[in-house]
């Protein structure tokens, strides 16, 4: 259920973000306001991430679904734009799901582990991390996992194939954090 609160920031919120079934686990701490309407922390996300943006989103919220209205969808889905963050956290431990890319279907768990007076720091900004984010359109979290199986054996049938496609490096341990904070920083909300 979505709540309507104030929309004035109240306190800054420390969210971890997971990718379902990654393993280990691919994630990322952040520091955002509890304001922050969720088109705009759909942007955080797609960076905090490294996302590109390139697929469509949406946020389950216990039955509720809140993204991008479409007409030609057969359920209820409220505006993105109209819902804030503390509309529907406001308790250490709520959570929700944020998908990104309904084909290979990356579900993020978004849980709320800290409410912290507001104060003059930056936000959005990750504060901690583990791993890379896998590539775009590898095929999920089964096609994250062919495709590293592929690139880590230089004698796998599609190593020369898969390392071509992703650009020719990759390192799934990599998490650069003040390469994320930059591009947080140049985020315009």
């Amino acid at each position: 259920m979505v709540r309507k609160n104030n929309r004035d920031s109240k306190s800054l919120y420390q969210i971890k973000v997971t990718l379902v079934g990654s393993k280990p686990p691919i994630w990322r701490r952040l520091i955002v306001k509890d304001n922050i309407r969720l088109d705009q922390l759909h942007s955080v996300l797609q960076v905090a991430m490294g996302w590109f943006n390139y697929h469509l989103h949406q946020y389950r919220v216990g039955r509720s679904y809140i993204g991008i209205p479409d007409k030609d969808t057969d359920f209820d889905v409220t505006d993105e734009r109209m819902v804030y963050l503390q509309d529907i956290m406001s308790n250490v431990k709520d959570n929700f799901i944020y998908e990104y890319d309904f084909g290979d279907g990356w579900e993020h768990k978004i849980v709320l582990e800290k409410i912290l007076p507001l104060d003059s720091s930056e936000s959005p900004v990750v504060i901690k991390g583990k791993k890379a984010c896998p590539p775009e359109d590898c095929g999920g979290i089964w096609g994250y996992s062919d495709f590293l199986a592929a690139i880590q054996d230089p004698k796998h049938e599609e190593h020369e194939e898969m390392m071509e496609w992703v650009g020719g490096e990759f390192d799934p341990d990599e998490f650069n954090m003040n390469f994320i904070n930059k591009k947080l920083n140049d985020l315009k909300f």
